[in-house]
């Protein structure tokens, strides 16, 4: 297999400037060229001219006949705020239940997701009598008795991946139980299930029997019935990140038949920002969203597995960017969602505001200076006040992030993440590197700078938003090229036949077996893989073996403490070197 370098240039050490150099806004062309390549389609096969008209939409006015070279938007491509919109209006819920639109409790996208996901953009489908595969069968109403109510006194066991639960059993029927530890034996009250269900949901309402690790909680809102944007309240962080270990261990042995040891992982959760004694909180959610009350107007987070408010005074975890606006003290009528993002690095703050249907934006008031938009019907971002980005801080960079893009929520993650993609691929000088799933270019910037002027970096992202940041943030580097489209679609078709260096931090659901298996085939040095979930994370490490890479490394980090979630950062190589 041909590797498709690029020539090697003459010039100096990047001192002075260079024919083919960045203009302000503008990203030279990498040295990999850039092949002529057909129109990108959706995943029915259409392309932007091709695609069917949704019923009631209008004919789009058709330019002069002319062909820049440059691949057309695809107007079956909703926004990343319109799908958001759409899942909260239907309700729409994730795989643990929680409500999609959600960020407070960590549903992923990011605004709109859970911690550490990026938004991934979705063709929109097709007219009814255009599309070629049955609809799937919609699950069928809940029969039996309900048990909502029943108490059972069980004794629990381990924890299981995602939602913060444990497994109990009684009578046989698996409980999943919040607000518990393994070891304990607690009094558990059924919130979900009927006698003919599988398994039960459960919250620990009196613990009979606590484990070692258990504290009172320190946030008054937590506990069974409150508020589902925490998990772990109850245990102290050591506790806590032994969990998390445990539930890695779990989906390792479980999706990748790996054990610790044979992924390269010592079975640690690395604290991040210093460890804290039981009790005290850490400050570390730069971004929140509030759900507003409908009939008060008063701020909260949702419940668990509910679209019910708990109203707060207080987010424990919330930034002191955030805590100091005073979102809580004031009314939002007329609001359905406030969402707060509180920039590390600068002082920018920034509210995005969701009316409800008809009404209008109130006046906002708040106690420092703060940028103001708004969401629109169709899920759009619009600036009413101040910028419509906030600058943040990381690498030694300043990073423009805009309309509530995707960036870690951590204030040190970013640097953290970096840091331990840098170490495990030790980028050499002249070398090739791909950044999939890239957002604003965080690690192709990183990237860039170790390769140096004699390699290239190449980013794919899906969102437009974070491609056009991108492409600002990284101007000043001439050997870094941002292209956006679906990683899966674009990157076949750029004609790269092997590369160096491959970073990818994909969406909660993983990368899959498809765009791994085009991975492996680039016979990379290195891989390194980004994961905000464990299941999907073992999952492609286990395509990955099939096409004969193995994992060298893994660490995982606690960038997300008092919740479940957690991020690794895996380094593969090929099986034989």
């Amino acid at each position: 297999m041909t590797r498709n370098t690029p020539s090697r240039s003459s010039g100096s050490s990047g001192k002075g400037a260079r024919k083919g150099a960045a203009t302000p806004g503008k990203v030279a062309r990498p040295r990999w060229g850039k092949p002529v390549r057909p129109a990108a389609t959706d995943r029915d096969g259409f392309t932007a001219q091709t695609a069917p008209l949704a019923p009631g939409e209008p004919a789009p006015a058709r330019p002069a006949e002319a062909d820049t070279g440059k691949p057309k938007a695809d107007r079956t491509q909703k926004t990343d705020r319109a799908q958001k919109a759409e899942r909260t209006q239907k309700g729409e819920r994730s795989k643990d239940g929680a409500p999609k639109g959600d960020r407070a409790q960590g549903s992923r996208a990011q605004a709109s997701r859970t911690p550490g996901e990026r938004p991934r953009k979705q063709a929109v489908r097709p007219p009814k009598a255009l599309r070629t595969a049955p609809r799937a069968a919609r699950p069928e109403t809940p029969t039996g008795d309900p048990l909502a109510g029943q108490r059972y006194e069980v004794e629990v066991g381990p924890v299981a991946h995602g939602g913060g639960h444990c497994v109990a059993r009684h009578e046989g029927r698996v409980l999943f139980v919040r607000h518990a530890l393994p070891g304990e034996k607690v009094v558990a009250l059924v919130t979900e299930g009927t006698s003919t269900s599988r398994f039960l949901r459960a919250d620990a309402v009196e613990i009979l029997e606590p484990a070692k690790e258990r504290i009172a909680p320190p946030c008054p809102f937590s506990g069974p019935g409150k508020c589902g944007g925490c998990d772990w309240q109850h245990v102290t962080p050591g506790g806590q990140r032994k969990l998390k270990g445990q539930v890695l261990t779990e989906q390792l042995a479980k999706l990748a038949g790996l054990t610790p040891a044979e992924a390269g992982w010592d079975g640690s959760v690395e604290p991040v920002g210093g460890k804290l004694p039981a009790g005290q909180v850490p400050t570390w959610r730069t971004r929140v969203q509030y759900a507003v009350d409908q009939e008060t107007g008063k701020v909260g987070l949702r419940k668990h597995r509910s679209h019910d408010v708990q109203p707060v005074d207080r987010c424990l975890i919330a930034a002191e960017g955030v805590t100091e606006l005073g979102i809580e003290a004031r009314d939002w009528p007329g609001i359905a969602s406030v969402e707060v993002i509180a920039a590390s690095g600068s002082s920018d703050r920034q509210v995005v505001l969701t009316p409800r249907p008809g009404a209008q934006l109130p006046l906002v008031e708040l106690d420092k200076p703060v940028s103001i938009a708004r969401v629109d019907d169709q899920g759009d971002i619009h600036r009413v006040h101040g910028r419509s980005f906030v600058r943040e801080r990381a690498t030694g960079r300043t990073w423009r992030v805009s309309n509530g893009g995707f960036w870690q929520i951590h204030p040190e993650a970013p640097d953290t993440l970096v840091d331990a993609v840098l170490d495990g691929l030790d980028p050499q000088w002249g070398e090739n590197a791909l950044d999939l799933y890239c957002g604003v270019g965080l690690f192709a910037g990183a990237l860039a700078d170790r390769v140096g002027e004699e390699g290239a970096v190449l980013g794919i992202e899906s969102s437009k938003q974070a491609v056009a940041d991108a492409r600002h943030n990284l101007a000043a580097l001439d050997n870094v090229r941002i292209e956006c489209d679906r990683v899966e679609t674009l990157l076949p078709r750029t004609g790269i036949t092997a590369t160096d260096l491959i970073v990818l931090d994909p969406p909660r659901s993983g990368a899959g077996r498809e765009t791994v298996a085009h991975l492996v085939g680039l016979e990379a040095r290195r891989i390194a893989y980004v994961a905000c979930d464990p299941a999907a994370l073992a999952r492609d490490l286990a395509f990955f073996r099939e096409g004969g890479y193995r994992p060298v490394s893994l660490r995982a980090f606690d960038l997300f403490p008092m919740t479940h979630h957690f991020e690794c950062v895996t380094i593969l190589e090929p099986i034989g070197k």
